[in-house]
């Protein structure tokens, strides 16, 4: 490290001017390292916004030209997408320029993207959202990820699990005030559509599968609630017609606010960041003795470590494990809403709260597995990750087909203690690194591993999101050939020839096929994720098998004997 400072406009960021003065207290970075964390891990409760996201224009219900679920889920796939590429090129910028300069660009990213993301809601343009949250604010989870991690280990080289845990705890816990603060946001900012009236009352017609009302203004689209959806309005409403493009769902305005928020707490958070100066270590402390058996007392160069095996197992195994759990994240809250939502317990309060509780499990998790690991070893953590995970997943058909709140406290239980392997498998992954191939560059390997997260990212909603939508493809048609076409043109105003326009103008959907299905028709919106699990399952097999594989780094591989000059044998 040198110890000439830096000069210029933003040499107050640079590493060698936050170089701590001897006596510094090194139980001041922690919380700066978690509240960036902390900030950054709300992206795990994006599955709030995708309800308010599909219903833009529509408000009470999704209109004609709102954005379709499989289109906004993509927004989280690509944050995370972005999250794994900056990881895996930025742990060499940082080193150069140092956490506090890293931390602020973080926050500019993270935060403007919610900024530029509130602007294509406004104006319901969704490049707009994809530019902003995703790929800006993919860019700032991660180099705002990397930053705290690096710091907290080299100021606590005697207890690196412990710190580590701290700010990978903090990113795993960040939905757990991200959630509720933004429930309460959308809750503020929302404002109910025009309401027009009954339906009994109006004169309604269908054009190219759209809804519209004659009023004494003109004809203008709209929606036709139910009285479910009609009580999810701000204050509750009336089932009945309401004009599309009216009222507000508080999701822009939300964005805004997050954007400024936190851009000021990330910022205040990394300049609180110091350094150690170069030679330090904590008084009294000196590196325990190498342990054994899997543990390797050598260490493999950065290059070398993506010639190995060993490498591309552990990537197969990490990138299988998160596309499990984070395709479920992603679309939690409607999953259990699909699911459970007959249920009069399942209210946006309690499917709120769902969201909330997978971050404290995905939290819990990080440190419950990772201390399990020391005594059972990272190889034997992750065969409980897909022997276990593997079961569970193969649970959630059986608890949705059987309905009723005992169903509903097992599919529960189920998704948690998934959650909390999804954490733990990153939290347990940095020491399986260091386990194969030492410590020398854990850092950047483990960062160049973390594009099997960006990977992860993709695979897992795009497979809920397409398994899901060919469910429910096939459940519609199978309503509509239960129906008699007179009821069914009576219904929507088209005849039954005209199914794939009003599906895709979102006039047709399996709710209000319901109300007009014979009796005795089983509503299939509860089976509409089977598919989807038994994929993550069989996708927990394979990673099973890739984790069996994994041994020891052949000795050939050691720095030694790749790089004998630079690292020359002691």
């Amino acid at each position: 490290m040198s110890s000439k400072p830096a000069t210029g406009v933003f040499s107050f960021l640079m590493k060698e001017n936050i170089i701590a003065k001897p006596g510094y207290n090194r139980w001041l970075v922690p919380p700066a390292s978690i509240a960036i964390h902390m900030c950054i891990g709300s992206v795990y409760a994006w599955s709030v916004f995708n309800p308010a996201l599909t219903r833009e224009l529509g408000i009470v219900g999704s209109a004609a030209d709102d954005w379709d679920f499989s289109s906004v889920v993509w927004i989280f796939s690509v944050a995370i997408v972005f999250l794994g590429l900056a990881a895996g090129f930025g742990g060499k910028w940082l080193e150069r320029v140092g956490p506090r300069c890293v931390g602020v660009t973080a926050a500019s990213l993270w935060g403007g993207g919610f900024i530029i993301g509130s602007i294509g809601i406004s104006s319901h343009q969704l490049w707009l959202v994809y530019l902003g949250y995703g790929m800006l604010g993919g860019c700032g989870l991660g180099l705002g990820y990397v930053s705290p991690v690096s710091t907290l280990i080299r100021w606590f080289p005697d207890r690196r699990g412990m710190a580590t845990g701290m700010a990978i705890m903090g990113f795993g816990g960040g939905a757990m005030i991200g959630a509720p603060l933004k429930q309460w946001l959308l809750r503020t900012y929302a404002q109910a559509p025009e309401y027009l009236g009954a339906e009994s009352t109006m004169n309604l017609i269908t054009e190219g599968g759209r809804r519209f009302a004659e009023t004494a203004q003109g004809k203008v689209e709209v929606i036709v609630a139910s009285v479910a959806q009609a009580a999810s309005l701000p204050g509750g409403g009336d089932a009945g017609v309401y004009v599309v493009g009216t009222g507000n769902t508080g999701a822009a305005a939300t964005f805004m606010t997050l954007g400024i928020v936190y851009f000021l707490v990330m910022v205040f958070a990394a300049f609180q960041y110091r350094v150690p100066a170069e030679g330090w270590k904590p008084e009294g402390w000196e590196p325990a003795p190498a342990k054994g058996g899997m543990v390797t007392s050598n260490n493999v160069h950065i290059d070398e470590a993506l010639k190995t095996r060993q490498f591309w197992l552990l990537w197969i195994v990490l990138c299988f494990n998160v596309t499990a759990g984070i395709g479920v994240i992603g679309v939690a809250k409607t999953m259990i809403n699909d699911i459970f939502g007959d249920l009069v317990i399942v209210t946006a309060a309690f499917a709120g709260t769902y969201v909330l509780m997978i971050s404290v499990f995905n939290m819990v998790g990080r440190f419950f597995w990772a201390s399990t690991s020391d005594f059972i070893g990272r190889k034997n953590t992750y065969h409980c990750f897909f022997i276990l995970g593997t079961i569970l997943y193969l649970s959630i058909p059986y608890f949705a087909s059987s309905g009723g709140a005992g169903a509903l406290i097992g599919f529960y239980l189920a998704t948690m203690i998934i959650f909390t392997m999804y954490g733990g498998g990153f939290a347990t992954i940095p020491a399986y690194l260091a386990d194969m191939f030492g410590t020398l560059h854990v850092g950047g390997i483990h960062g160049r591993l973390l594009t099997a997260w960006a990977t992860a990212g993709v695979l897992g909603p795009f497979a809920i999101t397409f398994l899901r939508n060919i469910s429910k493809n096939n459940a519609i048609t199978d309503l509509v050939s239960k129906i008699d076409p007179t009821i069914f043109a009576e219904k929507f105003g088209a005849p039954i020839s005209d199914l794939s326009d009003l599906v895709a103008a979102k006039s047709v959907t399996i709710a209000k096929l319901m109300e007009i299905v014979p009796a005795g028709t089983i509503d299939p919106t509860s089976t509409l994720y089977n598919t989807t699990m038994y994929c993550m399952a069989a996708l927990l097999v394979v990673g099973f098998f890739a984790n069996l594989m994994v041994r020891p780094v052949n000795a050939h591989h050691h720095v030694e004997k790749t790089h004998p000059k630079a690292f020359p044998a002691e």
